[in-house]
């Protein structure tokens, strides 16, 4: 029997035109390529002499401020900008500090400090490309008022220009300060971090360094690796198969036995639903990094749990929770649905609860089974709710260091290899990095990381019904 209680879509007018004509907008009145085609003397003029088209056309204060922010950025160009720029060109040579012969006389010589060179260089970079946006706001906001000058024979004055951030433009200055901190502080580390990636920013070369093109990444994709670093194709190809098996079911196994579990908590013949709750919340509270390295001590050959084992005679010797690649892994896996499912508790019971009880009477009434109630009703309504937050979790499950690193330390490590059985890429990542100091190595980690979190993100969210539908569900 097909109950008729599936939900179907909003009938509202079809989101796919609508992104359709967002796509699809006229280009603006005041862009750069008409401002400079239409522009008169004064608007093309300010293209070289900031706020000159404004200062001419009565706004006055708004052309001193583009003046007095291109007369700041020339001479902070010319006074370290262009020394730091160029400096990326060599950011070496590698020199010892010290003594040197030179010339036949011994001078001192100080180390070339590379990392400042690299992150002055790279931030004038962005600093230049800020000033080139900017550029072109100048050149707009001139064409525009010679636009409403000739419309309205006035352009509007400093006062209106503030009012009109605070009133039709707010949505602009609300998000400034937000787009500032995205650019200072995940920016500007990943384009440091992508360009430690073609460095020889190693264990040897901590100060001092130099260029080194693609050989990092012949490094990690190489079939013999380098011996001091324990890096390879197949050692990477492993890990990042383990990363992504463990990110499917750290996910997808905490929710659907998260899931399990609520509904049997909610389920009418269920008594003291708020102390099954609170139990399986205890885990929350604890600290997780207290409760993993307590987990991992218990676990160990000698710890409590193999040696009540022995003691009540089920075991002869002790597990290898932590000596034994599968043992570690299947452990692993259980001990985060200890400290995941919690959350899934309290993230399912609240959409539940939320899902309209007409949705179930009306199913009830066409006879529907629970089963047919589950599928039609519960789960569709379940999934569409959460699946930006599956990808989410998938997304931290990947980079789940806490987890691993607490818990098994990656372990067991074979010999020669730079990563464990049960390390992921981002717990490889910090052994490379704080432990052997190979960050040019590390760094090529990274990127992989962020390549394969963005690929599986876009393609899933893309392909979900919370995208192709926001305004109802399958």
């Amino acid at each position: 029997m097909t109950t008729t209680a599936t939900v179907e879509p909003a009938k509202t007018p079809a989101l796919s035109k609508k992104r359709k004509s967002a796509s699809a907008l006229p280009p603006s009145p005041y862009s750069l390529p008409v401002a400079l085609q239409k522009g008169d003397i004064l608007t093309r003029g300010s293209a070289v002499v900031f706020g000159l088209g404004n200062m001419v056309r009565g706004q006055v204060v708004k052309g001193i401020l583009f003046l007095a922010v291109e007369v700041l950025f020339i001479w902070l160009l010319i006074r370290s900008g262009l020394g730091c720029i160029g400096g990326l060109g060599d950011i070496g040579p590698v020199t010892e500090g010290g003594q040197q012969w030179v010339d036949g006389e011994l001078v001192v010589v100080s180390q070339t400090e590379s990392v400042k060179r690299l992150l002055y260089g790279l931030c004038w970079v962005v600093i230049v490309v800020a000033f080139v946006v900017f550029w072109t706001m100048v050149v707009r906001s001139a064409y525009k008022a010679q636009v409403l000058r000739q419309k309205t024979g006035r352009a509007p004055s400093f006062v209106d220009d503030i009012k009109d951030i605070f009133d039709s433009r707010i949505q602009i200055s609300m998000m400034s300060l937000p787009t500032l901190g995205i650019l200072v502080f995940t920016i500007m580390p990943l384009i440091f971090m992508i360009s430690m990636a073609f460095t020889t920013f190693d264990n040897h070369h901590q100060t001092a360094f130099k260029w080194a093109g693609l050989e990092n990444f012949g490094k990690v994709f190489s079939t013999t690796g380098t011996a001091d670093i324990g890096v390879n194709i197949k050692l990477f190809g492993t890990v990042l198969a383990w990363t992504l098996v463990w990110a499917f079911l750290a996910t997808f196994l905490n929710f659907f036995l998260g899931m399990f579990v609520t509904m049997v908590i909610l389920r009418k013949g269920t008594r003291f639903k708020s102390l099954w709750r609170i139990l399986f919340s205890m885990s929350i509270a604890v600290p997780q990094f207290v409760s993993l390295l307590v987990i991992n001590r218990m676990l160990q050959d000698q710890g409590i749990v193999n040696q009540m084992l022995k003691n009540w005679g089920w075991i002869d010797s002790s597990i290898p929770f932590w000596s034994n690649e599968w043992w570690a892994r299947g452990t692993v896996i259980v001990v985060n649905l200890w400290v995941g499912i919690p959350y899934t508790i309290m993230q399912i019971t609240g959409i539940l609860q939320n899902i309209p009880a007409e949705l179930y009477e009306a199913s009830k009434i066409d006879g529907a089974s629970w089963w047919q109630t589950f599928v039609e009703i519960t789960m569709p309504y379940i999934f569409f709710v959460m699946t930006p937050y599956l990808i989410t979790t998938f997304t931290s499950n990947v980079n789940n260091f806490n987890v691993i690193y607490l818990l098994s330390g990656g372990a067991p490590t074979p010999v020669g290899d730079s990563a464990g059985k049960t390390d992921l890429l981002i717990t490889w990542l910090y052994k490379l990095t704080v432990d052997k100091k190979n960050y040019n190595v590390g760094a090529v980690i990274g990127i992989l990381i962020f390549i394969v979190l963005a690929v599986v993100a876009l393609v899933t969210y893309r392909s979900s019904g919370s995208y192709k539908n926001e305004e109802g569900f399958r």
